[in-house]
């Protein structure tokens, strides 16, 4: 797979992200999650996504067990601010200067390393300044705990504040075919200062796949069932898109999804995907989209027939979309 520039790290075109394996999209696999693991390195895939977040710490330990012995063939990033409260065990948002260290110390030690590549505020916390979240970023590549930081779901404004404090290498936020959001202002900021935009979700959570035309098949904690593309009048309608897409994808001989990661490569070379997956058959046909050439004509083909104004629906329910900063971006 060919690489592309992170900051001071050369990762590969495509990285792995690594929550379902712990979350959100059905019951974990052990087994099968390490030999995703290990396949991905097999096959060229040197970045890795993880969270203090993705399974309250089962992500992070998968990590640490499962790839010690191959630390050095990896860049590896995880990120603070979002966790499980040890008393109320419920998902916390919280990214003070002291929280920020704790779960640092906490995270080297569930991935079995001395310091993290890359390091993001997972959200912006409303409560605490982003100056002084990042300062306490700064002070642990200063201690060095940390190679690097980024930020997640970052709106522009709240991207240079934080690279005014500490530079960052990566910002973080969903960006596919259907969520278009990044390109008003994100993308933009991110390239005048000289940011990799690291795009997750990038088969739109798998919708662009066209494996998923019926919702009911999903288990009862799936996020999905939580998200209003994939509920109601609206899924109905968002699976209409999906017959002129998968022509496309037939006519340029490869696979829905490797056709939607085909046309964010071919975006920018400061772009790097991260599709998530758990199985190893999924993780080699991702692999292979890195080496699709779309034409232009294809390429504005696709941005006409799936974007923001084509797709029905918001990409969260409304709590989530309050604790998404990128969103305050008009």
């Amino acid at each position: 797979m060919h690489t592309r520039k992170l900051g001071q790290f050369e990762v590969s075109a495509l990285g792995l992200g690594c929550m379902s394996m712990s979350q959100s999209y059905g019951k974990p696999d052990r087994a099968e999650s390490e030999r995703t693991l290990h396949r991905a390195l097999d096959i060229g895939y040197t970045f890795l996504d993880s969270a203090s977040l993705y399974g309250f710490g089962h992500n992070e330990k998968l990590l640490g067990e499962v790839l010690k012995h191959r630390r050095d063939e990896f860049v590896l990033s995880s990120k603070c601010g979002l966790f499980r409260d040890k008393v109320t065990g419920q998902r916390t948002l919280d990214a003070r200067p002291e929280k920020i260290r704790e779960i640092c110390d906490e995270s080297l030690k569930n991935l079995q390393t001395d310091i993290i590549d890359l390091y993001y505020l997972h959200r912006l916390d409303p409560k605490v300044p982003i100056e002084e979240s990042f300062g306490a970023m700064a002070d642990l590549i200063n201690a060095g705990k940390v190679r690097a930081v980024g930020i997640s779901e970052a709106s522009s404004d709240t991207i240079r504040r934080a690279h005014k404090v500490c530079p960052l290498t990566a910002v973080q936020s969903e960006y596919s075919l259907w969520t278009r959001k990044p390109e008003a202002k994100v993308l933009i900021t991110c390239k005048e200062l000289g940011i990799t935009f690291v795009a997750f979700s990038p088969m739109a959570r798998g919708f662009l796949t066209g494996k998923l035309r019926d919702t009911s098949v999903l288990g009862e904690d799936d996020l999905r069932l939580t998200m209003p593309r994939f509920l109601g009048d609206n899924f109905t309608i968002n699976l209409k898109l999906l017959n002129e897409y998968e022509l496309i994808a037939e006519e340029n001989s490869c696979t829905p999804a490797q056709l939607a990661l085909a046309w964010l490569l071919s975006k920018d070379e400061t772009i790097i995907p991260i599709p998530g997956t758990k199985h190893v058959k999924y993780v080699e046909e991702n692999a292979a989209a890195a080496d699709i050439k779309l034409s232009a004509n294809v390429i504005q083909h696709l941005d006409q027939l799936i974007n923001d104004k084509t797709v029905q629906g918001e990409r969260y329910n409304e709590t989530f979309m309050k604790m998404m900063d990128s969103e305050n971006d008009k």
